[in-house]
């Protein structure tokens, strides 16, 4: 197993694959990587605007192209949930693109749609204490399914280990599914914490660039369509919230509170 590296420095403390370099953008590091690769795993990183849009396309792409050319034979693309829903979010519509592109290229591939991160609420700009915190722009009483970073990963081994099932599959990905009154509740429970509800002041989401609607809109804050019984037959081990709390959430609330 390989892994592509801009850094190996501060990558050397991972193990259990051969750390690559290269970068996304450049197109002649990614065909040296992917040299006889069987699959590759395709997901962009999360860059602010202005440029993140025209980024992930040319990233995404530039994977696929360079897949496409050393032949590979199963590509394993992390997309969004709701992406062929047509929400007119920019940096969904740019992940539409990113598989349409993988189609045109007669690519073999697996499309794995996640929902909102279970993460997203621990993190330095959505958590829960921060004051854009994502659970502030969830409506009383709207649905939200939720989904473990290490459980989209978990699909993509099954993907990669089971061809026969998964390839040509596109599967919206959950483990959860709660009101916003049951995430505070679970979170609060689990760390002990005091969360706010109140909404985000909008002259704050100005002053970060976020646009409310399109946040809601994003999954309809309840739009999502993942079939988490069908998810749990193929990954028995799929968290819902409490299990991502006990197992990895609780640690990562008190690591970015205490920082």
């Amino acid at each position: 197993m390989r892994a592509l590296v801009r850094d190996p420095i501060r990558a050397a403390n991972l193990t259990g694959a051969e750390l690559v370099t290269g970068d996304m953008g450049d197109r002649a590091s990614l065909d040296a990587a992917f040299a006889g690769a069987y699959g590759v795993f395709s997901v962009q990183p999360a860059y602010d605007a202005p440029h993140f849009d025209t980024d992930e396309v040319r990233y995404g792409v530039n994977v696929a192209d360079a897949a496409h050319a050393a032949g590979v034979r199963h590509l394993v693309y992390t997309s969004v949930g709701g992406v062929e829903r047509g929400t007119g979010i920019s940096h969904w519509t740019t992940k539409w693109e990113i598989e349409q592109h993988i189609r045109a290229l007669g690519l073999p591939a697996t499309f794995l749609r996640p929902v909102m991160f279970m993460e997203n609420h621990a993190s330095e700009k959505y958590g829960v204490t921060s004051p854009t915190a994502l659970l502030r722009m969830i409506g009383p009483g709207a649905r939200v399914q939720l989904i473990a970073v290490d459980d989209i990963g978990a699909f993509a081994a099954l993907a990669f280990a089971d061809p026969d099932t998964y390839l040509g599959l596109a599967l919206e990905l959950a483990g959860d599914e709660v009101t916003r009154e049951e995430l505070v509740a679970a979170i609060s429970h689990a760390t002990g914490l005091d969360l706010s509800t109140a909404p985000v002041a909008p002259e704050i989401l100005a002053a970060q660039g976020i646009n409310l609607d399109n946040v809601r809109r994003g999954g309809s804050f309840g739009g999502w369509q993942a079939d988490i019984p069908a998810l749990r037959e193929l990954h028995p081990d799929l968290m819902d919230l409490p299990t991502w709390l006990d197992r990895h959430g609780v640690a990562l609330f008190t690591s970015r509170t205490a920082s």
